[in-house]
């Protein structure tokens, strides 16, 4: 397995058992959102992967999508989010995480007018087990 795949189903693994998470989305994270997704939810975004001197480094991007009238409940889902992640030992199949750490994050409204955006974003560099750093 790939190290960007083993970071991305590590990830969505733990955040799906993520209590505080769970209180604001409930079971609705996706890798790829359903048309008929009910509100709010998250989705896991774009995501860049290179090397690094004795693994991978990654960048990615998480979304949250809200309709509940302004960007309140984006930023709460964000912060969720940012506690879930940021510097978190998650363990990957077959690779190791060295860092987890958080980025940046923003919100928007989108074009319809009604549904903000949340974008957090994280740095992770990974190797593959047995290597160090």
């Amino acid at each position: 397995m790939t190290a960007d795949l083993a970071l991305q189903k590590a990830i969505f693994a733990h955040l799906a058992v993520d209590t505080s998470l769970a209180a604001l989305v409930g079971a609705r994270i996706y890798d790829n959102a359903p048309g008929d997704a009910v509100f709010p939810f998250l989705v896991l975004g774009e995501n860049d992967t290179r090397n690094w001197p004795g693994g991978m480094e990654h960048r990615l991007a998480l979304h949250c999508f809200s309709r509940s009238g302004g960007r309140m409940e984006a930023k709460g889902i964000l912060g969720a989010v940012h506690a879930a992640l940021d510097d978190k030992p998650l363990t990957l199949e077959g690779h190791n995480l060295v860092n987890l750490r958080f980025l940046d994050s923003t919100t928007r409204r989108e074009a319809d007018g009604t549904t903000w955006r949340g974008t957090i974003r994280f740095r992770a560099i990974t190797e593959k087990t047995g290597e160090t750093a």
